[in-house]
């Protein structure tokens, strides 16, 4: 089981890729952070958005995960808009279930 609510069908293939690998990072904290994450703005992500969400899937769980809580700082090329949308998004407690 994957965790995702969302289903990839009317995805196109690019965004249907990214909703896969999001809930297969290889650790389950961080599949639980960018799944939700890709399921919730999947739809609404402009291609530029899209393109820079398909760089952070590229980071390393450890590093990225260090970079959301804080306990490594974020490299200057990675602390990007989308990055910060990403992060932002989990802080405010919305990716967080009921």
């Amino acid at each position: 089981m994957t965790g995702t609510v969302k289903s990839s069908a009317g995805l196109d293939v690019r965004r249907r890729r990214i909703l896969f690998r999001s809930w297969h990072r290889g650790t389950r904290e961080m599949d639980l952070l960018m799944g939700r994450f890709a399921d919730a703005m999947i739809e609404d992500l402009t291609e530029e958005e899209v393109e820079a969400f398909e760089v952070l899937i590229e980071v390393q769980d450890p590093d990225l995960f260090a970079w959301i809580n804080g306990s490594s700082p974020v490299p200057a090329d990675m602390d990007t808009p989308m990055f910060r949308k990403f992060k932002d998004w989990h802080l405010s407690g919305v990716g967080v279930p009921d």
